[in-house]
């Protein structure tokens, strides 16, 4: 006999955490910062969506908690007519998403929009006098209508795991997020 150590032989794994994950770490369609941002709240989050009259959410997408709201916009409308909806129907936006940019982008896509002018945008026009050029139009009547997308968003927190990220991947967080806007079409056509 021979005297010595030897270790036994490692087990080769077939379930659990560890068998299921290549060694890479690298998830397919992963953003690099996992849509983790930081915000006032610590690490955030963001869900953009468009959802219909009926409070139903109808497309969603993920950024980091502190992206701007305005730079998703187009992302979202793309998104919407690659998916074969109509783009006859008006836009209802908040004051985040008040850009000349935003609105030169909607009118060539000939989508009607109402977005109220943030104050800054409304101090610095007046300042220019006769060459800030004329407002843009708001209909404050339609743009009462506008609660619908908070309501689906709180039709949204009703689930604790979309309400509070736990999900360490974006991915898996996003599909959390589209399951819910599949109950949610679900229970709006029954």
């Amino acid at each position: 006999m021979h005297a010595g150590t030897r270790s036994p032989p490692t087990p080769l794994r077939t379930q659990g955490a560890g068998s299921s994950y290549k060694k890479s770490g690298v998830v397919p369609g992963e953003p690099p910062d996992h849509a983790l941002g930081r915000s006032r709240g610590g690490l955030t989050t963001k869900v953009h969506a468009l959802s219909d009259a009926s409070c139903t959410p109808v497309l969603a997408l993920l950024t980091a908690g502190q992206a701007g709201d305005n730079p998703m916009l187009a992302p979202l409308v793309q998104a919407l007519t690659q998916s074969g909806h109509d783009l006859d129907f008006r836009l209802l936006a908040d004051k985040a998403y008040s850009h000349p940019s935003t609105r030169t982008y909607l009118r060539k896509r000939r989508i009607k929009h109402t977005i109220p002018e943030r104050s800054d945008q409304i101090a610095y026009r007046k300042s220019k006098g006769s060459k800030g050029g004329r407002p843009p139009a708001f209909d404050a009547e339609a743009y009462k209508l506008r609660n619908t997308v908070e309501r689906s968003f709180n039709r949204f927190k009703q689930w604790r795991g979309l309400a509070t990220r736990y999900d360490k991947y974006a991915v898996t967080y996003l599909g959390g997020v589209l399951l819910g806007l599949i109950v949610l079409t679900h229970r709006a056509k029954t």
